[in-house]
């Protein structure tokens, strides 16, 4: 069923915090930025009974195919300003780079499953320092080749993503720095960090998006992105839509279950970068507040949201199109009820989504859009 689970949230409640506007400022500074485009998707938005859905497309930030760079950039900014004893982050790349060429022999360590580590490794390139990724057993080799193409080491952990985080956390030492965007205990610095980096998008959504909105989805891995997407978007008579796949809904176990609740796995979703079985305990307090609700989706949605979202001219992977296959599901689950039920509201909404990726497994792609 495409609808695997729903749970409405009795804690939402305030948010606190502001966007660190020097995330932006620091991006701006980086060769090759660019504001990523906001997108209308009539189609898709006709499909599901929405009033309007728009897309904003992070398939392409600083040469790599999604979102993640700009929280690996700032987190890499603050923690090596940081190892270097400045009280301030570098405010520009170039004093980024000549603040890491003095800093010696230093490794940038990251466990991933696709995206972060590749731009983790990235960010190591430009600055002139090796990477040491690590990844789960069972990532696509298209996915290993570009983080190994960054010039990065990688080593493959035999398990899953949760497996590869601890597997990093004991790396660090005075010559490997760790740079996550999940926390542990004792570790919670470099996740805000990374979380921070993401404000960008909402940075450039305040110039992009200027009409009203109703419902906000968003996909749900260790939780940092829908963090950052809570402290930005969230208000009063706005509905917060969360979504992670129906075998690593560990964020959804967490607020219902208790925040120690994990997703037991085995994590095999096409949505291969949100398949995490415990949510990040720094990101946790954010989602309780302001998520209204939780949803976990089978494969077959995503799928459906890939093709709907080629129909409005939009290369959108599987993770990238996790939060309209939310939509898909609500939509397919409860039909024309679906946004009045899940909403409480009589006019079918404005939706926003965010594309947090290109397609980044070109076989798996392909025969998601083929299929009919």
């Amino acid at each position: 069923m495409s609808l695997a689970a729903f749970h409405a949230n009795p804690d939402r409640g305030e948010i606190a915090g502001e966007r660190d506007a020097r995330a932006t400022r620091f991006h701006m500074t980086m060769p090759g930025y660019a504001p990523t485009r906001l997108a209308a998707a009539p189609e898709t938005a006709a499909a599901l009974g929405l009033g309007a859905l728009h897309v904003k497309l992070e398939v392409e930030r600083f040469g790599l195919p999604s979102f993640k760079v700009l929280g690996a950039s700032w987190a890499t900014c603050r923690a090596l300003s940081a190892r270097a004893g400045l009280d301030e982050p570098a405010a520009t790349f170039g004093r980024l780079r000549t603040l890491a060429s003095g800093l010696g022999d230093l490794t940038l360590v990251a466990a991933t499953d696709g995206n972060h580590g590749r731009a983790v490794a990235h960010m190591a390139r430009l600055l002139g320092l090796r990477a040491r990724i690590l990844v789960p057993d069972d990532m696509a080799v298209a996915r290993v080749d570009a983080i190994t193409g960054e010039g990065a080491q990688v080593e493959i952990v035999h398990g899953d993503y949760d497996r590869a985080v601890a597997a990093s956390a004991a790396l660090a030492d005075e010559h490997h720095l760790v740079i996550s965007d999940t926390s542990w205990p004792g570790y919670r610095e470099v996740p805000a960090w990374v979380a921070d980096g993401y404000g960008t998008i909402f940075g450039e959504l305040e110039h992009q998006l200027r009409e009203p909105f109703d419902l906000v989805t968003v996909q749900i891995g260790v939780g940092a992105l829908a963090s950052a997407t809570v402290r930005a978007l969230a208000r009063p008579g706005r509905f917060m839509l969360g979504v992670e796949p129906a075998d690593a809904d560990c964020a959804l176990r967490a607020v219902r279950d208790g925040e120690h609740a994990r997703a037991p796995g085995p994590h095999r979703s096409v949505m291969v970068g949100l398949n995490c079985g415990s949510v990040s305990q720094l990101a946790l307090p954010d989602m309780r507040a302001g998520i209204d609700a939780f949803c976990a989706v089978g494969d077959d949605s995503v799928e459906t949201a890939v093709r709907l979202l080629l129909g409005d001219g939009m290369r959108c992977g599987e993770t990238g199109a996790a939060g309209v296959a939310g939509l898909v599901a609500l939509r397919e689950a409860w039909g024309e009820e679906s946004w009045s039920r899940a909403t409480g509201g009589t006019v079918p909404p404005v939706a926003l989504a965010i594309c947090t990726e290109a397609p980044t497994d070109p076989e798996s792609f392909s025969r998601i859009a083929n299929r009919r």
